[in-house]
């Protein structure tokens, strides 16, 4: 199924706010992503439609197995993305910007081989001591 980067990143602030929180709203989206509650109302809307979330009679938004799924895979692009623009001298603010440009564009051949280089990176093997 095609999904729009618009739901990936809706998606992926739902788990981010999750992990923060614990309990999400339409509002916390709003107030992360600096968007209008009648946006967030319609997207949550599309994405309840479309099997992603489920809202409680309370408003609380929980991710659904198909949701969680993209929300993990974009938020994985997001982490490691961020953390190698950080390496190579990006500021944070800039390299989180960016992330969020090249997470949803990325082949997954071009990401995995990201992925493993930043992991031969981390390791021991290849760290300097200071």
């Amino acid at each position: 199924m095609q999904i729009y980067e618009s739901a990936e990143d809706y998606l992926e602030s739902i788990l981010m706010i999750q992990e923060q929180k614990g309990v999400v709203h339409s509002v916390d989206i709003a107030n992360e992503k600096e968007y209008s509650k009648a946006s967030v109302s319609i997207a949550m809307k599309k994405l309840r439609e479309n099997g992603y979330i489920s809202m409680k009679a309370d408003g609380a938004i929980t991710l659904l197995p198909p949701g969680k799924e993209i929300a993990e895979h974009i938020y994985e692009r997001h982490r490691i993305l961020s953390d190698l623009f950080i390496s190579l001298g990006v500021s944070k603010d800039i390299a989180q910007i960016d992330a969020c440009r090249v997470e949803h564009d990325l082949s997954d051949e071009t990401f995995n081989r990201i992925k493993e280089h930043a992991m031969i990176c981390e390791s021991p093997v290849h760290s300097k001591k200071k």
